[in-house]
Protein backbone atom coordinates (compact mmCIF):
# COMPACT_ATOMS: atom_id res chain seq x y z
CA UNK A 1 0.00 0.00 0.00
CA UNK A 2 1.31 3.25 -0.71
CA UNK A 3 0.42 4.88 1.99
CA UNK A 4 2.16 2.66 4.31
CA UNK A 5 4.71 2.46 2.06
CA UNK A 6 5.41 6.54 2.04
CA UNK A 7 5.27 6.40 6.22
CA UNK A 8 8.16 3.41 5.68
CA UNK A 9 5.80 1.75 8.42
CA UNK A 10 8.69 -1.14 8.63
CA UNK A 11 11.14 1.31 9.96
CA UNK A 12 8.38 1.14 13.01
CA UNK A 13 10.33 -2.05 14.49
CA UNK A 14 13.35 0.39 14.92
CA UNK A 15 11.02 1.74 17.78
CA UNK A 16 10.62 -1.71 19.72
CA UNK A 17 13.49 -0.08 22.01
CA UNK A 18 11.54 1.98 23.72
CA UNK A 19 10.29 -1.74 25.36
CA UNK A 20 13.95 -2.60 26.52
CA UNK A 21 14.27 -0.59 29.98
CA UNK A 22 11.06 -1.87 30.98
CA UNK A 23 12.41 -5.66 30.25
CA UNK A 24 15.75 -4.87 31.39
CA UNK A 25 13.94 -2.93 34.96
CA UNK A 26 12.30 -6.54 35.90
CA UNK A 27 9.39 -5.09 36.79
CA UNK A 28 5.96 -7.38 37.49
CA UNK A 29 3.90 -6.45 34.46
CA UNK A 30 1.16 -3.67 34.89
CA UNK A 31 -1.25 -3.69 32.09
CA UNK A 32 -1.62 -0.28 32.56
CA UNK A 33 2.30 0.41 32.12
CA UNK A 34 2.10 -1.71 28.94
CA UNK A 35 -0.69 -0.10 27.55
CA UNK A 36 1.31 3.36 28.00
CA UNK A 37 4.40 1.92 26.51
CA UNK A 38 2.21 0.82 23.45
CA UNK A 39 1.49 4.57 23.35
CA UNK A 40 4.82 5.84 23.79
CA UNK A 41 5.91 3.83 20.68
CA UNK A 42 3.02 4.78 18.53
CA UNK A 43 3.57 8.45 18.94
CA UNK A 44 7.52 7.72 18.53
CA UNK A 45 6.54 5.87 15.01
CA UNK A 46 4.29 8.68 14.16
CA UNK A 47 7.49 11.39 14.81
CA UNK A 48 9.87 8.85 12.85
CA UNK A 49 7.25 8.68 9.87
CA UNK A 50 6.94 12.00 9.85
CA UNK A 51 10.99 12.80 9.65
CA UNK A 52 11.42 10.19 7.49
CA UNK A 53 9.24 12.14 4.93
CA UNK A 54 10.59 15.41 5.46
CA UNK A 55 13.98 13.71 4.50
CA UNK A 56 12.60 12.05 1.41
CA UNK A 57 11.27 15.79 0.17
CA UNK A 58 15.11 17.38 1.48
CA UNK A 59 16.48 14.09 -0.39
CA UNK A 60 14.20 14.28 -3.45
CA UNK A 61 16.65 15.21 -6.65
CA UNK A 62 19.38 12.92 -5.14
CA UNK A 63 16.71 10.08 -4.45
CA UNK A 64 15.80 10.21 -8.06
CA UNK A 65 19.00 9.48 -9.03
CA UNK A 66 19.86 6.49 -6.47
CA UNK A 67 19.74 3.00 -8.00
CA UNK A 68 16.66 2.05 -5.14
CA UNK A 69 15.78 5.60 -3.28
CA UNK A 70 14.26 6.56 -6.34
CA UNK A 71 11.34 3.76 -6.08
CA UNK A 72 10.25 5.75 -3.29
CA UNK A 73 7.02 7.10 -3.33
CA UNK A 74 8.19 10.53 -3.89
CA UNK A 75 11.26 10.09 -5.54
CA UNK A 76 9.19 7.57 -8.49
CA UNK A 77 5.97 10.36 -8.57
CA UNK A 78 3.83 8.18 -7.30
CA UNK A 79 3.32 10.53 -4.12
CA UNK A 80 3.43 14.14 -4.87
CA UNK A 81 5.16 17.10 -2.92
CA UNK A 82 1.83 18.27 -1.46
CA UNK A 83 0.31 15.15 -0.25
CA UNK A 84 4.09 14.33 1.58
CA UNK A 85 3.78 17.63 3.10
CA UNK A 86 -0.19 17.07 3.95
CA UNK A 87 0.65 13.45 5.34
CA UNK A 88 3.86 15.14 7.57
CA UNK A 89 1.29 17.61 9.52
CA UNK A 90 -1.01 15.11 10.14
CA UNK A 91 2.16 12.44 11.39
CA UNK A 92 3.13 15.44 13.52
CA UNK A 93 -0.75 15.80 15.04
CA UNK A 94 -0.83 12.50 15.90
CA UNK A 95 2.30 12.14 17.82
CA UNK A 96 1.36 15.29 19.72
CA UNK A 97 -1.85 13.85 20.95
CA UNK A 98 -0.41 10.90 21.46
CA UNK A 99 2.28 12.15 23.79
CA UNK A 100 0.14 14.25 25.79
CA UNK A 101 -0.99 12.26 28.39
CA UNK A 102 2.68 10.64 28.42
CA UNK A 103 5.23 12.17 30.99
CA UNK A 104 6.89 15.67 30.23
CA UNK A 105 10.06 13.94 30.31
CA UNK A 106 8.91 11.87 27.55
CA UNK A 107 7.75 14.67 25.52
CA UNK A 108 11.22 16.45 25.98
CA UNK A 109 13.06 13.23 24.60
CA UNK A 110 10.44 12.94 21.69
CA UNK A 111 11.18 16.70 21.06
CA UNK A 112 15.16 16.02 21.33
CA UNK A 113 14.40 13.25 18.92
CA UNK A 114 12.78 15.62 16.28
CA UNK A 115 15.83 18.22 16.72
CA UNK A 116 18.02 15.61 16.36
CA UNK A 117 16.34 14.29 13.32
CA UNK A 118 15.47 17.91 11.35
CA UNK A 119 19.08 18.58 11.93
CA UNK A 120 20.68 15.56 10.47
CA UNK A 121 18.02 16.11 7.85
CA UNK A 122 19.48 19.43 6.88
CA UNK A 123 23.24 19.52 8.16
CA UNK A 124 24.39 16.59 9.77
CA UNK A 125 24.05 13.89 6.69
CA UNK A 126 26.30 15.54 4.31
CA UNK A 127 28.96 15.80 6.81
CA UNK A 128 31.12 12.68 7.16
CA UNK A 129 31.46 11.07 10.32
CA UNK A 130 29.33 13.17 12.32
CA UNK A 131 25.93 11.62 10.28
CA UNK A 132 26.36 8.22 11.67
CA UNK A 133 27.56 9.40 15.43
CA UNK A 134 23.64 11.56 14.96
CA UNK A 135 22.12 8.16 13.38
CA UNK A 136 23.63 6.20 16.81
CA UNK A 137 22.64 8.86 19.03
CA UNK A 138 18.85 8.08 17.60
CA UNK A 139 18.29 4.95 18.44
CA UNK A 140 20.19 5.67 21.94
CA UNK A 141 17.04 8.39 21.94
CA UNK A 142 14.50 5.80 21.61
CA UNK A 143 15.98 3.97 24.80
CA UNK A 144 16.02 6.92 26.68
CA UNK A 145 12.20 7.69 25.29
CA UNK A 146 11.66 4.15 26.57
CA UNK A 147 13.17 4.75 30.06
CA UNK A 148 10.99 7.78 30.69
CA UNK A 149 7.76 6.07 29.26
CA UNK A 150 8.53 3.37 31.43
CA UNK A 151 9.17 4.95 34.47
CA UNK A 152 12.02 2.85 35.31
CA UNK A 153 15.94 3.09 36.05
CA UNK A 154 18.32 0.79 34.02
CA UNK A 155 22.26 0.72 34.17
CA UNK A 156 24.23 3.16 31.76
CA UNK A 157 25.94 -0.23 30.68
CA UNK A 158 22.52 -0.18 27.99
CA UNK A 159 22.87 3.47 26.94
CA UNK A 160 27.34 2.80 26.09
CA UNK A 161 26.14 -0.25 24.31
CA UNK A 162 23.42 1.09 22.30
CA UNK A 163 26.49 3.97 20.78
CA UNK A 164 28.98 1.73 19.59
CA UNK A 165 26.21 -1.11 18.14
CA UNK A 166 24.17 0.90 16.21
CA UNK A 167 27.37 3.17 15.23
CA UNK A 168 28.27 0.17 13.93
CA UNK A 169 25.23 -0.59 12.05
CA UNK A 170 25.46 3.08 10.80
CA UNK A 171 28.83 2.36 9.52
CA UNK A 172 27.39 -0.55 7.90
CA UNK A 173 24.90 0.81 6.15
CA UNK A 174 27.09 3.79 4.47
CA UNK A 175 29.78 0.41 3.60
CA UNK A 176 26.79 -0.85 1.74
CA UNK A 177 26.02 2.10 -0.15
CA UNK A 178 30.12 2.97 -0.98
CA UNK A 179 30.12 -0.79 -2.16
CA UNK A 180 27.86 0.26 -4.46
CA UNK A 181 29.22 3.32 -5.35
CA UNK A 182 32.27 1.36 -6.41
CA UNK A 183 30.14 -0.66 -8.11
CA UNK A 184 29.02 1.71 -10.20
CA UNK A 185 32.07 3.29 -10.93
CA UNK A 186 31.16 6.20 -9.26
CA UNK A 187 33.50 8.59 -6.71
CA UNK A 188 30.93 10.00 -4.53
CA UNK A 189 27.47 9.83 -3.03
CA UNK A 190 25.08 12.55 -3.91
CA UNK A 191 24.27 14.25 -0.51
CA UNK A 192 26.48 12.60 1.95
CA UNK A 193 30.30 13.59 2.46
CA UNK A 194 31.94 10.06 1.79
CA UNK A 195 33.84 9.04 -1.31
CA UNK A 196 34.38 5.90 -2.61
CA UNK A 197 38.26 5.97 -1.68
CA UNK A 198 36.72 6.19 2.65
CA UNK A 199 35.20 2.51 1.99
CA UNK A 200 38.64 0.90 4.11
CA UNK A 201 38.06 4.02 7.18
CA UNK A 202 34.39 2.98 7.20
CA UNK A 203 34.80 -0.59 7.47
CA UNK A 204 37.39 -0.19 10.47
CA UNK A 205 35.72 2.24 12.40
CA UNK A 206 32.20 -0.01 11.54
CA UNK A 207 34.25 -3.33 13.04
CA UNK A 208 36.00 -1.60 16.00
CA UNK A 209 32.72 0.28 16.87
CA UNK A 210 30.84 -3.11 16.88
CA UNK A 211 33.26 -5.32 18.55
CA UNK A 212 33.23 -2.93 21.08
CA UNK A 213 29.59 -3.00 21.63
CA UNK A 214 29.76 -6.72 22.29
CA UNK A 215 32.63 -6.17 24.59
CA UNK A 216 30.25 -3.75 26.87
CA UNK A 217 28.00 -6.97 27.02
CA UNK A 218 30.52 -8.50 28.52
CA UNK A 219 31.35 -5.94 31.08
CA UNK A 220 27.69 -5.37 31.54
CA UNK A 221 27.14 -9.28 32.82
CA UNK A 222 30.46 -9.17 34.70
CA UNK A 223 29.61 -5.98 36.60
CA UNK A 224 28.48 -7.06 40.33
CA UNK A 225 25.79 -4.99 40.74
CA UNK A 226 24.11 -6.39 37.44
CA UNK A 227 24.67 -9.50 38.55
CA UNK A 228 23.24 -9.23 42.04
CA UNK A 229 19.62 -8.37 39.73
CA UNK A 230 19.28 -12.15 38.23
CA UNK A 231 18.90 -15.10 39.44
CA UNK A 232 21.22 -17.39 37.61
CA UNK A 233 23.12 -14.73 36.03
CA UNK A 234 25.56 -17.15 34.35
CA UNK A 235 23.15 -17.71 31.77
CA UNK A 236 23.77 -14.14 30.44
CA UNK A 237 26.96 -15.42 29.06
CA UNK A 238 25.07 -16.80 25.88
CA UNK A 239 24.54 -13.53 24.89
CA UNK A 240 27.87 -12.85 23.82
CA UNK A 241 28.69 -15.58 21.84
CA UNK A 242 25.34 -14.52 19.93
CA UNK A 243 26.35 -10.84 19.72
CA UNK A 244 29.99 -11.83 18.45
CA UNK A 245 28.68 -14.39 15.65
CA UNK A 246 26.03 -11.78 14.85
CA UNK A 247 27.97 -8.65 14.10
CA UNK A 248 30.76 -10.23 12.33
CA UNK A 249 28.19 -11.92 9.99
CA UNK A 250 26.69 -8.43 9.11
CA UNK A 251 29.93 -7.17 8.11
CA UNK A 252 30.59 -10.62 6.20
CA UNK A 253 27.63 -9.72 4.38
CA UNK A 254 28.62 -6.55 3.65
CA UNK A 255 31.74 -6.88 2.64
CA UNK A 256 30.62 -9.22 0.36
CA UNK A 257 27.94 -6.74 -1.22
CA UNK A 258 25.19 -8.78 -0.12
CA UNK A 259 23.99 -5.99 2.41
CA UNK A 260 20.98 -4.05 0.82
CA UNK A 261 22.06 -0.58 2.62
CA UNK A 262 19.97 -1.02 5.83
CA UNK A 263 21.21 -3.77 8.20
CA UNK A 264 18.50 -3.45 10.38
CA UNK A 265 15.95 -4.21 7.41
CA UNK A 266 18.33 -7.18 6.77
CA UNK A 267 18.16 -8.47 9.99
CA UNK A 268 14.04 -8.63 9.95
CA UNK A 269 14.48 -10.99 6.80
CA UNK A 270 17.56 -12.91 7.75
CA UNK A 271 16.85 -16.35 9.88
CA UNK A 272 20.06 -16.75 11.53
CA UNK A 273 19.52 -13.30 13.01
CA UNK A 274 16.26 -14.82 14.11
CA UNK A 275 17.98 -18.02 15.72
CA UNK A 276 20.73 -15.21 17.15
CA UNK A 277 17.44 -12.94 18.86
CA UNK A 278 16.12 -16.60 20.25
CA UNK A 279 19.67 -17.54 21.90
CA UNK A 280 19.86 -14.08 23.53
CA UNK A 281 16.43 -14.27 24.80
CA UNK A 282 16.45 -17.35 26.04
CA UNK A 283 19.92 -16.30 27.85
CA UNK A 284 18.11 -13.60 29.38
CA UNK A 285 14.86 -15.42 30.20
CA UNK A 286 17.19 -17.91 31.79
CA UNK A 287 19.24 -15.64 33.72
CA UNK A 288 15.94 -13.72 35.44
Amino acid sequence: MLLFKAIRIHQWVKNLLLFVPFLLAFRQVDPGQILELVQAFLAFSFLASASYLINDIVDLESDRHHPSKSRRPLASGDLSQGQARLLVLVLFAGAILLAWALSHEFQIVMAIYLLLTLSYSFIFKSIAVMDVLVLAGLYTVRIIAGIFAAGVEVSYWILVFSMFFFLSLAMVKRYSELYNLRQRDEDTIRGRGYQASDIEFVATLGGASGYIGVLIIVLYIHDPLIAAKYANPFWLWAIFPAMLYWISRIWLIAHRGEMNEDPVLYAIHDVPSYLVGVVCLLGFWLAI
